[in-house]
């Protein structure tokens, strides 16, 4: 059995590898997002007539970022999630071997 000082390190060390799993995910997501959502709105702005009157440079940067940072935010959640459900799982079942000897 671990004393109580390992394991606040351990879970310690398990926070920080998570959050940066989701800062990976989240910036891997954003960039994808990115040049996906780019490349149609500057083709669209120069294609579409309405588009070309009416979305100016900054409408299309904000289009663009606001893609990027959904995507960011979405991906770096789903990630704590996930991460939070296995580590839930990983203390269950170390809760369930030390009282079941089976």
């Amino acid at each position: 059995m671990a004393s109580p000082n390992h394991e606040a390190q351990l879970k310690i060390v398990r926070e920080n590898q998570c959050s940066k799993d989701a800062v990976k995910a989240g910036a891997k997501a954003a960039a994808i997002a990115c040049v996906a959502s780019a490349i149609p709105t500057v083709l669209g702005t120069r294609a579409i007539p309405w588009a070309r009157a009416n979305l100016n440079h900054t409408a299309q940067a904000l289009i663009i970022s606001i893609v990027s940072g959904s995507a960011y935010f979405i991906a770096a959640d789903k990630t704590v999630l996930n991460s939070a459900r296995r580590n839930s799982f990983h203390e269950q079942m170390e809760n369930r071997a030390e009282y079941c000897p089976f």
